[in-house]
């Protein structure tokens, strides 16, 4: 599998979970992928380990700054504060919505779902997220699913950080599937 020169999008500010973004990001670079980091601002954010503090990352752009046309795939990291901060953020429920009307891959793992049920994008679809969030999903008008990665059209959605493989794997077997390589 390749995405090499595709730019891929990571959306995420402080709280998210340390391996569900360096790890999708470092199988991505590896591959030969483009990868951006946005946040709401250009400050380094900080990652947790379940809930003890993690590793900082300093964001490329802000999150006014996005144009998915310049991006082909967006990564949504979970961890519980970060979702719920991002999912306040009009800006960044714009950013999904606009990856989704562009059927362009977005990717949710752990908690991340909740930012597709708060920006619309899954209702009458299959997803699967951290088991706390799965009533937020049915209570959304998805259909719930437990597996490790889980594809419906251009979204691909995952349980936890032990499933970071496999979610990574799905995002660029859809990656590929779009653009036809």
């Amino acid at each position: 599998m390749t995405v090499a020169g595709k730019t891929i999008l990571i959306m995420a500010t402080d709280g998210f979970e340390e391996s569900e973004l360096f790890g999708p990001r470092e199988i991505l670079l590896g591959r030969g992928a483009v990868v951006k980091l946005a946040s709401p601002s250009r400050s380094p954010i900080q990652a947790t380990v379940h809930d003890d503090p993690g590793k900082t990352i300093r964001p490329d752009l802000t999150i006014d700054e996005v144009l998915a046309d310049d991006f082909d795939a967006l990564v949504l990291p979970g961890g519980v504060r970060n979702p719920d901060t991002l999912r306040l953020n009009r800006q960044a429920i714009a950013v999904i919505r606009a990856f989704a009307d562009a059927g362009k891959p977005v990717a949710a793992i752990c908690h991340g779902p909740w930012l597709l049920v708060e920006a619309d994008v899954l209702r009458g679809r299959k997803a699967t997220a951290w088991p706390s969030i799965r009533t937020d999903l049915c209570n959304a008008g998805v259909i719930v699913v437990d597996e490790a990665a889980v594809t419906d059209g251009n979204i691909v959605t995952s349980r936890n950080p032990d499933d970071v493989a496999a979610f990574t794997d799905a995002l660029i077997r859809l990656i590929e599937a779009k653009s036809g390589t």
